[in-house]
């Protein structure tokens, strides 16, 4: 075992590697910043092209190309952890970003629906691969006992990206066209990518299952991380995906996949929609976009709060409490209730419904090993991302039927089975334990 506790490079510069494992946290920060405007740009813009018809859409086939997106996202994710184990986390994260942001330009200069459908599917397969890598690094750049809450802080990038996507679209719509959303939103790429690309490391742990086992010490030592011992028999290039289901994993994985369909079912669901629901609900144009922003305002706060209490209590317990409760708030947004106290009511829902989702990605992470973790997580939210696919398109059949109103019922339950099935996980790795005792 090398671990940097031993090693007087990172004794002599203690405040240095916190430094700098700061700087890499914050890097992933940023790129999922990224990530998050270009998920929820479309949601944001969309009450706009549904009402001029741009491009033809109706409610059915915005749902549809919502789906394409989720689409991209479910085999980015599934990709991407793979694909770092061989070629490395850095560049993954590098292409993952040029490829969503080339193809949110292309959505903003698109000509026809298909057009826009293809760069939402493209643009989904980057930002897809992007998020596990990010949260990889978060865990392994971060001490044992706050990678709950490391999770937590870089996923609050995803909701600040969130809460900024309505603010962009109310700021460029109505004078520039929807067109303009989608391409300023794609900018800030073209400054943080140089940057990160400068300042962002390899993962000393992919350094060493990949044979670099000096330059993995040596950067362990600067970054101050611990580095384990990689398996003296690596197996081959699929021997990561093949331990989710060896020694009997496999109800354990398959419960972590349910739950994840369940909350990105959740997060697609309602993020692209809310806006849309709250038009046919009687509410205004501008309120509708609000609450979009109350929604993600609130899921930076939960990311804190979960990511915190999930350090204490561990992960499978928050998951199971938020989902109930996000249960609870998601049905509340259906009901008739003045503005204001639906304003509160949208800021839990989203306070308790992201950060479930990103607790998910917690457990799974604390349950596998640094080698295994990318494609553990990769995977567990590419599964997640079939929910990802059907909620935006369940969300566009009911309001192109009339039925707006029963949508929230729908997502309640939806949180509801996510609790479920996490119980189940919960229970699988319970009894796998006293097994082995």
């Amino acid at each position: 075992m090398s671990s940097s506790a031993t090693s007087p490079l990172a004794q002599a510069t203690g405040t240095a590697t916190r430094r700098s494992r700061t700087v890499v946290i914050a890097l992933c920060w940023g790129l999922v910043l990224l990530d998050g405007i270009d998920t929820f740009i479309y949601g944001s813009v969309l009450p706009k092209m549904l009402g001029g018809h741009s491009l033809g859409l109706t409610p059915d086939t915005a749902g549809t190309i919502g789906s394409y997106a989720n689409f991209g996202m479910l085999l980015g994710t599934i990709l991407s952890g793979m694909a770092s184990n061989w070629i490395g986390r850095r560049v993954t994260v590098f292409v993952s970003v040029t490829i969503f942001t080339l193809a949110t330009l292309g959505t903003g200069w698109s000509q026809s629906s298909g057009q826009f459908g293809f760069f939402r599917f493209v643009c989904g397969f980057g930002l897809g691969a992007l998020l596990p890598i990010a949260i990889s690094y978060g865990m392994e750049f971060t001490s044992r006992g706050r990678r709950a809450l490391a999770t937590g802080i870089i996923m609050t990038a995803h909701q600040t990206g969130g809460a900024l996507a309505p603010l962009i679209a109310l700021w460029l719509v109505d004078d520039h066209g929807w067109r303009t959303a989608f391409i300023v939103s794609a900018l800030p790429a073209l400054i943080l990518l140089p940057v990160a690309f400068k300042l962002l490391p390899e993962s000393p742990t992919n350094l060493l299952t990949r044979g670099r086992r000096a330059d993995a010490e040596l950067l362990a030592a600067a970054y101050g991380t611990e580095l384990a011992e990689p398996k003296a028999d690596r197996g081959d290039k699929l021997d990561a995906l093949k331990n989710l289901f060896r020694d009997r994993q496999w109800p354990t994985t398959l419960c972590f996949w349910l739950t994840s369909f369940a909350g990105l079912l959740l997060v697609y669901g309602v993020g692209q929609w809310l806006p849309k629901i709250m038009v046919d609900l009687g509410y205004e144009t501008g309120d509708s976009l609000l609450f979009s922003t109350f929604l993600n305002v609130g899921g930076i706060c939960g990311m804190l709060i979960a990511g915190r209490t999930a350090d204490r209590i561990g992960p499978r317990k928050v998951v199971i409490a938020w989902f109930v409760l996000t249960a609870v708030f998601v049905y509340l947004m259906g009901v008739e209730m003045s503005v204001g106290v639906l304003y509160a009511v949208v800021f839990f829902a989203g306070l308790l419904l992201f950060s479930g989702q990103t607790m998910v990605y917690a457990a799974v992470g604390a349950h596998h090993n640094d080698e295994d973790r990318p494609t553990a997580l990769g995977w567990v939210s590419g599964m997640g991302r079939f929910g990802a696919i059907f909620g935006p398109w369940i969300g566009g059949a009911l309001i192109e039927a009339g039925n707006a109103d029963i949508g929230f019922t729908m997502y309640a339950c939806a949180a509801l089975f996510g609790a479920l099935m996490m119980t189940a996980a919960a229970l699988t790795i319970k009894m796998r334990t006293a097994a082995k005792v």
